[in-house]
């Protein structure tokens, strides 16, 4: 119970951030956005429709048609952030900041918008529209979340080119690029890991030295070479960024010749890492 109070607390405050993206930095200065909002933001241009609301009813219509792709719990959660966000377009519409610097507006949109959209997204919530497509293609075709969602926002900011122009629409592309790195800075944090795989004949004294001083596992793979057909033995090692030097160092030590791949990974749960959640 206490875990879901926190995750209601974050996806309501992912939907004020993203609700002041817009408000205090998109609609002022004739920007534009991505996804649904961006829909929103060219319908207020065109006939002063009310963000709040079209935002409910558009991704309220999405919802019905996207929600079986999507566990018990997202689709609980994406609700919660619709109808916050709508509630906070809504009461935040008068708000406004003393700042006419358009750069400097376009990345605090950026900023803001990726903060909000990224804290719902990390408790497992979405903010429908293209973040439903988003979500689809990262469980079906693999992509990242923030990419995903980057792709499908830019066909919409696109759109906008004849009503914002081209140094809005430019404006706008640096926004969403500053969005995607500040979401997934929150999805995934300051500490990225390396999945890291050495092929050495000195593998017996590489996977001593990582275990006694980086204080990390070593899992062994058995393979052949395809020309030789000899067997070899390939270390198998994920660390965070922070460590690849001090395992460079070491099989440089050992084996200056060892063959070394270096993998980014998304997601690593387990012992040392992150806890495998039960929910």
């Amino acid at each position: 119970m206490k875990r879901r109070i926190t995750d209601v607390l974050f996806l309501m405050a992912g939907a004020f951030l993203f609700a002041l993206a817009v408000n205090l930095f998109v609609i002022p200065n004739d920007l534009a956005e991505g996804g649904v909002t961006g829909i929103t933001i060219i319908l207020y241009y065109l006939f002063h429709w009310s963000p709040g609301l079209m935002n409910l009813i558009l991704n309220g219509i999405l919802l019905l048609i996207g929600y079986k792709f999507l566990d018990k719990t997202t689709t609980v959660y994406t609700i919660i952030a619709v109808v916050f966000n709508s509630l906070f377009l809504h009461l935040t519409e008068d708000w406004s900041i003393a700042s006419n610097e358009l750069w400097v507006n376009t990345i605090f949109a950026g900023v803001f918008a990726g903060l909000g959209i990224g804290l719902i997204v990390k408790v497992g919530g979405t903010t429908a529209g293209t973040v439903i497509l988003a979500r689809l293609a990262n469980k079906y075709l693999d992509w990242s979340i923030s990419y995903g969602l980057l792709f499908f926002d830019l066909i919409v900011a696109f759109s906008s080119y004849f009503i914002i122009g081209p140094q809005g629409l430019m404006c706008t592309i640096v926004l969403l690029f500053v969005g995607t790195k500040t979401m997934e800075f929150i999805i995934e944090g300051l500490n990225p890991k390396k999945a890291v795989m050495i092929i050495s004949s000195k593998q017996d004294e590489i996977a001593k030295q990582v275990i006694e001083k980086m204080d990390r596992g070593v899992t062994v793979l058995s393979g052949h070479g395809y020309y030789t057909k000899n067997p070899k033995e390939i270390l198998y090692i994920v660390i965070s960024k922070q460590e690849v030097p001090m395992l460079k160092k070491i099989v440089r030590a050992e084996d200056e010749i060892a063959f070394i791949t270096i993998h980014d990974v998304r997601d690593v749960f387990g012992e040392g890492f992150i806890e495998l959640s039960k929910s």
